[in-house]
């Protein structure tokens, strides 16, 4: 195992975001869309957040409703905004850090995605699944 790669070797730079202003109908369908858990907030050049896909199943009650799935989704999602959702304390890591860091960082924290900023610029993001992945590489 190669032990000083840095976390630019695995992480995703192909970002989705959403804007603060977006709505949650918009974030489910990038989720979707995209088949990603994890989306960076920013407003502007700026993060602000991140939302999650448990986030949104969090505040969406339509299993215990008995109607159409996709209008009870809108109704609620309608009821909030992504700022109201998303965490707002975000942990950053720099594209130079050793996987190895990153990976303490994640295990000690509940969370399971960081922003890459370099020089206060989103340059990235990585997840367990990234870390998992590198793993799996790596026998």
């Amino acid at each position: 195992m190669k032990k000083r790669t840095p976390i630019s070797a695995i992480m995703t730079t192909d970002l989705v975001t959403l804007n603060y202003n977006d709505d949650l109908v918009t974030a489910e369908r990038l989720f979707k869309t995209n088949n990603i858990r994890h989306i960076l907030v920013v407003n502007g050049d700026a993060i602000i957040g991140m939302l999650s896909y448990t986030d949104l199943l969090r505040i969406s009650f339509a299993d215990a409703v008995d109607e159409d799935e996709k209008t009870v989704d809108t109704i609620v999602y309608n009821m909030f905004t992504i700022e109201q959702v998303m965490v707002k304390d975000l942990v950053s890591v720099s594209s130079s850090m050793i996987i190895k860091e990153v990976a303490e960082i994640l295990s000690k924290k509940e969370f399971h995605a960081l922003p890459v900023v370099d020089n206060h610029k989103l340059v990235g993001i990585v997840t367990t699944t990234d870390l998992i992945n590198y793993l799996i590489e790596q026998f």
